[in-house]
């Protein structure tokens, strides 16, 4: 079972969304949150395994909740929800932390699917928004981005199944890409994780974009 906290200052968004989850048989609501301070105290208490986090709330956004909670919250993953299209805001959720990015407009069975990969490990970003996310953000990294050093630690197919991760490409689709088991590529993954000391597949494309490894526009069926 996934516990799920749902984060947002509107009454009905809450109220649509427990809707939502509590018909799926793998999903159960632990709480809810109507600012980010309660957000960033309700994980801390109720160990959610994914919290549903909007961007704007009052007190406290849900950038600087997600940062929060990242870091008080072991084993909370924050999927983000929002119905403003704000490439900066989604930027800085993630490096904040989120482990997704969805916009409220999403099909309720999307949102379940979604939820159950985050809880699983899986990095989301709406497909509507990650090419300018990218291009307009993660091609100008931050003073202080740089490629950390264990990067070259990386084996060559390491550094392969990374920038086919930052492309977006599945455990699934990796292996089909090169030709390896879905088990062997997931393997990777994980040695990739561990290597650089990171969280997530979300941190892992950041990595990779700051890092220069994969540029924007790259095309990997090239």
């Amino acid at each position: 079972m996934v516990r799920v906290l749902i984060a947002d200052d509107e009454a009905l968004v809450r109220g649509g969304f427990r809707r939502i989850l509590d018909a799926h048989p793998e999903l159960e609501v632990v709480g809810e949150a109507e600012d980010g301070f309660e957000a960033v105290r309700s994980a801390r208490e109720l160990h959610p395994d994914v919290v549903l986090m909007d961007v704007r709330m009052p007190r406290l956004d849900g950038i600087e909740a997600t940062r929060r909670i990242v870091a008080q919250a072991e084993g909370s993953r924050v999927l983000v929800l929002t119905t403003f299209d704000l490439d900066k805001s989604v930027y800085e959720a993630m490096r904040a932390g989120a482990s997704g990015f969805l916009l409220k407009t999403v099909p309720p069975r999307q949102l379940m699917a979604a939820i159950l990969d985050v809880a699983d490990g899986d990095v989301l970003l709406a497909p509507e928004v990650t090419k300018r996310l990218v291009e307009r953000f993660v091609s100008r990294p931050l003073p202080g981005s740089a490629a950390p050093p264990e990067l070259s630690e990386l084996t060559p197919r390491e550094l392969e199944v990374l920038g086919l991760v930052a492309r977006g490409l599945s455990n699934a689709q990796i292996a089909a890409r090169l030709v390896i088991a879905e088990t062997t590529a997931k393997t990777h993954v994980a040695r990739i994780l561990t290597k650089l000391g990171l969280r997530d597949r979300a941190q892992a494309v950041m990595v990779a974009y700051e890092s220069g490894l994969v540029e924007p526009g790259d095309d990997p069926d090239r």
